[in-house]
């Protein structure tokens, strides 16, 4: 008997403690005693913050009591594999929450309707994750409409956020999500080190109308593979790290048009890429120089050139123009040569012709040295 009420004690001093401890760190819930809640000032701005970082937790369940005033959830460095059908519970409403951050979880599948309830969220954070792209209709990310209730995103963060090798059916995937969510709002997209190689559809980012910036910086990607004449307010792409030799005529052109559309003009990032100096780099060089475009550290730019096995990186500016001036200075001997002859070709013409022409000259000099005598009259006074 005593035991029983020693261990019967000891449980409620755990529910007591725990309890306690949920008051303390403000979350009012024995499942979020490992969180912290409270205000936090962050974008220049106070948020009511509930921080569930790096606490073990293997599923979402605790997130059914996340507080009513809750604006801000961090819920990283986890291990949930699977995001389930509402994490947030069925009657639970989050009016205040605007923004979720799920990095480093380990997340493999996104269930449909994992996201309920979440209408006033703005930016969604899944960097660093595991996500699968589905194969045989599986019931994992591929659900087209994961985002659906996300009526008001408007930052979409999937920095890393997807399975290896995954790169070959991400566009499909990610445009029948894209289509069926709605994301009607959505401003801006991270999509950078998903060893992206091709957009297989090129209409992928189409069904976004309010997109501003994309960032699809440390891929793989080889050139301007998906369609920006369809993203009508597009303001910024970043295609820093990437894997692009060279862009076409149609590619540059295409960014002169985005950058008349928007007020702010268009801004691309192309640090990183393995341009090739070759006949392509004058085009690209020339179009640097006079387009509206913003390039961003432009005369830091590089190209490679390869001689005999070595491979060797150059200064993609200094490069252009050394070739510029190289052309010129062969222009202008070009020019001086071409002259030389013409004048020698005159004087043995002239040489050859002096009879001839002497005796159509000599009418025309004894005209000029004819000596005129004129009868001079002398003015007499009156």
């Amino acid at each position: 008997m005593y035991h029983v009420k020693a261990l019967l004690l000891g449980l409620i001093l755990h529910v007591f403690l725990a309890e306690t401890k949920a008051n303390i760190n403000g979350c009012h819930s024995s499942l979020l005693k490992d969180c912290n809640c409270g205000r936090v000032y962050r974008d220049q701005r106070t948020y009511f913050v509930v921080n569930c970082t790096n606490t073990g937790f293997q599923d979402t369940s605790m997130l059914e009591e996340l507080p009513e005033e809750t604006e801000w959830l961090v819920f990283t460095g986890n291990h949930v594999p699977i995001l389930d059908s509402n994490v947030f519970g069925e009657d639970v409403v989050l009016n205040n929450l605007e923004i979720i951050d799920m990095t480093n979880n380990g997340i493999r599948d996104i269930r449909g309707k994992a996201f309920h309830r979440v209408m006033n969220v703005k930016r969604l954070i899944l960097n660093h994750n595991n996500i699968t792209i589905s194969e045989n209709d599986d019931e994992n990310f591929h659900h087209p409409r994961v985002f659906s209730n996300f009526y008001n995103l408007e930052e979409l963060h999937l920095t890393n956020a997807f399975a290896d090798n995954t790169d070959s059916g991400l566009a499909e995937d990610l445009h029948d999500i894209f289509v069926n969510s709605n994301l009607t709002k959505l401003y801006k997209l991270h999509l950078e080190q998903n060893e992206i190689k091709n957009f297989k559809d090129e209409f992928v980012f189409c069904d976004l109308p309010n997109l501003h910036d994309i960032y699809l910086g440390n891929n793989n990607i080889p050139n301007v593979n998906f369609n920006i004449n369809c993203m009508k307010r597009l303001r910024y792409i970043d295609l820093e790290q990437n894997n692009i030799t060279k862009f076409t005529q149609k590619d540059l052109d295409a960014f002169d048009r985005a950058a008349q559309r928007h007020e702010d003009g268009l801004t691309l990032d192309l640090d990183g890429n393995p341009f090739r100096c070759d006949a392509a780099v004058k085009i690209f060089y020339g179009w640097l120089m006079k387009t509206k475009v913003i390039i961003r550290n432009k005369r830091t730019l590089q190209c490679q050139h390869s001689r005999y096995g070595t491979r060797y990186i150059l200064n993609l500016t200094n490069f252009a123009e050394a070739k510029h001036a190289r052309v010129s200075r062969a222009l202008t001997i070009l020019l001086v040569v071409l002259t030389i002859v013409l004048l020698s070709l005159v004087a043995a013409f002239a040489y050859l012709r002096k009879e001839a022409m002497k005796n159509k000259l000599s009418p025309i000099f004894d005209s000029i040295t004819r000596k005129v005598h004129y009868t001079h009259i002398e003015s007499q006074d009156v």
